[in-house]
């Protein structure tokens, strides 16, 4: 049963998220999705997460589903293609039967690997649910047919941490409109805070996947709550994991996983590719 299939049918999801390498070899990823298969229901591939370059998502997506034999959600970013160079990449995905897509503006640039690099920004993340409906349509962006369609699952992002959950809302009924499919949000930390967002969507009928980073230390920890917009920690976490290190930060995502599995369609981990933790917290819920 597909991801697309499992979220129509109501069960709980979860997916992991790992990157891509800074090599010619997927071998590193490979072993990580290997220890995830079985207890995963599709694996995510950043498209060079912050800027720093990485293995083509699409191309590690369909070694992983051909080789390992796991559903996999390849992110794709407006930050170095124009429309043509989307849609290129988008009808190669779907030759290669990549077809969940989670579709994001990205990174500047600036704070990369190669800072010097040009941005291309010709659309931003709706722009590129656009593109993804159209094609879904069997047309592209000039209008023209194409000779098959493709038939993507398009996942976008939310913001459970918003100031403004009316906006957050309006975004969301907006990325609908324009072909978004399914929604994997920003960690959460808060509880009250998820459930009010969940509460706030609940009238569009969309599966969201809740994201999830297990805290490893009260470093992480502060940088999150001080310097990641959309991120708030309480006091309670924070002193816990001041005082507990990272076993206190695998707890504090247990609790947080039994919580979200009782008011969300899914959990989406983002490990920084810990898989020992993870692995434990899934097996611990």
């Amino acid at each position: 049963m597909t991801l697309r299939e499992k979220h129509k049918n109501g069960q709980f999801t979860i997916t992991v998220e790992l990157d891509p390498p800074k090599s010619s070899s997927a071998q590193k990823v490979f072993d990580q999705a290997a220890r995830l298969k079985g207890k995963v229901d599709a694996i995510n591939i950043a498209d060079s997460p912050m800027s720093k370059m990485r293995m083509s998502p699409i191309s590690l997506s369909y070694l992983l589903q051909h080789h390992e034999g796991i559903e996999t959600i390849f992110h794709l970013t407006c930050r170095d293609r124009n429309i043509i160079g989307l849609q290129s990449e988008l009808l190669g995905a779907a030759a290669l039967g990549v077809h969940n897509i989670l579709t994001l503006t990205g990174d500047k640039p600036d704070n990369g690997d190669h800072p010097f690099a040009k941005a291309v920004f010709e659309v931003d993340s709706m722009g590129l649910l656009d593109i993804s409906k159209t094609l879904n349509s069997g047309k592209d962006m000039a209008g023209n047919d194409l000779d098959e369609p493709t038939s993507f699952y398009i996942g976008t992002t939310g913001n459970p941490g918003a100031e403004d959950l009316e906006i957050e809302r309006q975004k969301l009924a907006a990325k609908i409109e324009h072909g978004a499919n399914f929604v994997q949000t920003q960690p959460i930390y808060d509880l009250e805070q998820a459930k009010r967002y969940i509460d706030a969507m609940s009238g569009f009928n969309i599966p969201i996947m809740l994201g999830l980073i297990p805290l490893k230390s009260f470093k992480m920890a502060t940088y999150l709550h001080e310097k990641v917009p959309g991120i708030s920690l309480a006091q309670e976490i924070l002193n816990r994991v001041e005082k507990g290190g990272k076993e206190a930060g695998t707890e504090i995502a247990i609790e947080t996983l039994e919580e979200i599995k009782k008011i969300a369609s899914g959990v989406h981990i983002m490990p920084l590719n810990d898989i020992d933790t993870t692995l434990h917290i899934i097996d611990h819920v």
